[in-house]
C-alpha cells in the first residue's frame, strides 16, 4: 500500500524549501522503498530550486543519500529488504550503446522509479536527479541502489552519491592521474576537495589547490593539498607553472564551472595536460578563445560527469578505503542538520561556510 512520510519541496523558482506530506506509492516491479537514514545538501539541490536545471516544480530535493531498502517490487533481484545501500544517480542499464561499447559510465538509459512520488492532492513531484531524499523514504529504481559495508556512517557514506565522487572520480576515472603526477585543483569547494582526496589516492606528487578564500584552501590542505593558491592576490597560471618547474601540470581540475577559471585550467596544464571540467556551468555561459590556442596545445580537455563512476565498482572501493583510514570521507560533513535546516543550509553554503551539511533522519 501507500505510505505518506514527510519530505523537502521546492515549489516555485527561488521560493523557499517547504517541509510537506508526501506519498510514497507501491514500488513497481524494478522499484525499491529505501528508508533514508542522512542525506547531504548538494549545490545541485539549490539549482533546482532556483530553476537552473529546470522548471518541472514542485521538486522533491535531496539526492546524496544512504539508508535501507526496505520494501522490494515483485521482479527486483538486485537488492533485498534490510540491504544498506547508498542511492546514485547513474543506474547503467547494460543494454544502450555507451553500455554496449564498454563505456557504461555514459549510459544513456539510466534507470529510475516507474511510478512518481506525489503531494497529498495526487500532484507529481519531480525527484531531484531521479532520487528525492530530503525525505523520510523514497522511490527508486532498483538500480539506483549499491550496496555497501553496513558498518559505515550513514552521513558519510551517502556523500558518495553525488560531489565527493564527481570530484574523486574528476581525478581518478576522468584525470587518469598517475604517481608522480603534478595536478592542480581550481576551486575547493566539497566537490574540489574530493578530487584533491583523490588526486592523492592516485599517487600525485605535486597537488595545487587554487581558490579565493583562506578557509577553503586551509580545508584543501587538509585533503592533500602540497601547495596552495590564493586567486585574489596571485596570478593562477603563473604561479602553477612555478610550482611545476615551469611546464605546468599534468591534470588540472576546475571545480568551479566558470568560463574565466576554465581558461585558467587551460594555461595552467603542460602542453600535453589534461583539463577536467567538472564544475558545472550555467546555460548562458559562453567560451570566447583563440582557436589556434586549442590547435597549439596537445593533451586532451574533457568534461567529468560524475566522476565517469561507476556506483557498484567505486562505491564499495571507496568505502573500503575510508573503513581503513585512507580516504577521510568523514571530513566532508561540516554539520549535521534535521530536514527542517535544509533552507538554511542553502544559505551556509552559498556563503562558503560549509563543506557539506548533511540531513540526518
Amino acid at each position: 500500500m501507500s505510505e505518506t512520510v514527510r519530505g523537502v519541496v521546492a515549489r516555485a523558482k527561488g521560493a523557499p524549501v517547504e517541509i510537506v506530506d508526501i506519498v510514497i506509492p507501491d514500488p513497481g516491479p524494478h522499484d525499491v522503498v529505501v528508508r533514508v537514514q542522512a542525506c547531504g545538501v548538494c549545490h545541485t539541490d539549490l539549482h533546482y530550486r532556483e530553476g537552473g536545471i529546470n522548471d518541472e516544480f514542485p521538486f522533491l530535493l535531496g539526492h546524496e543519500a544512504a539508508g535501507v531498502v526496505e520494501t522490494v517490487g515483485a521482479q527486483v533481484t538486485h537488492v533485498a529488504a534490510g540491504d544498506f545501500v547508498v542511492l546514485n544517480w547513474r543506474a547503467t542499464c547494460g543494454q544502450c550503446r555507451a553500455c554496449k561499447r564498454g563505456r557504461p559510465w555514459y549510459c544513456f538509459d539510466s534507470g529510475n522509479a516507474s511510478k512518481p512520488m506525489t503531494l497529498a492532492d495526487g500532484t507529481e513531484l519531480s525527484p531531484a536527479l531521479g532520487i528525492g531524499a530530503f525525505a523520510d523514504k523514497t522511490l527508486v529504481h532498483e538500480r539506483q541502489c549499491t550496496k555497501v559495508d553496513p558498518d559505515a556512517d550513514p552521513a558519510v557514506a551517502g556523500l558518495l552519491g553525488c560531489g565527493v565522487m564527481a570530484g574523486i572520480g574528476a581525478a581518478m576515472n576522468t584525470g587518469n592521474v598517475s604517481r608522480g603526477d603534478s595536478v592542480a585543483v581550481i576551486g575547493c569547494g566539497g566537490v574540489g576537495d574530493a578530487a584533491i582526496a583523490g588526486a592523492r589516492l592516485a599517487g600525485a606528487r605535486t597537488i595545487i589547490a587554487v581558490d579565493r578564500d583562506p578557509a577553503k584552501l586551509e580545508w584543501a590542505r587538509e585533503f592533500g593539498a602540497t601547495h596552495t593558491v590564493d586567486a585574489s592576490t596571485e596570478d593562477v597560471v603563473e604561479r602553477v607553472k612555478e610550482l611545476t618547474d615551469e611546464v605546468g601540470a599534468d591534470v588540472v581540475i576546475e571545480a568551479v564551472g566558470r568560463p574565466e577559471t576554465w581558461k585558467q585550467a587551460f594555461y595552467a596544464r603542460d602542453l600535453a595536460g589534461t583539463v577536467v571540467l567538472v564544475g558545472v556551468p550555467t546555460p548562458d555561459m559562453t567560451l570566447d578563445m583563440p582557436l589556434i590556442d586549442l590547435f597549439s596545445h596537445g593533451g586532451a580537455l574533457k568534461s567529468s560527469w560524475y566522476g565517469d563512476c561507476l556506483p557498484e565498482r567505486d562505491f564499495p572501493m571507496l568505502i573500503e578505503l575510508y573503513r581503513q583510514g585512507r580516504l577521510p570521507l568523514e571530513k566532508f560533513v561540516t554539520e549535521r542538520i534535521g530536514l527542517d535546516d535544509v533552507e538554511a543550509a542553502f544559505h551556509a553554503m552559498h556563503a562558503g561556510k560549509v563543506l557539506r551539511s548533511v540531513v540526518v533522519l
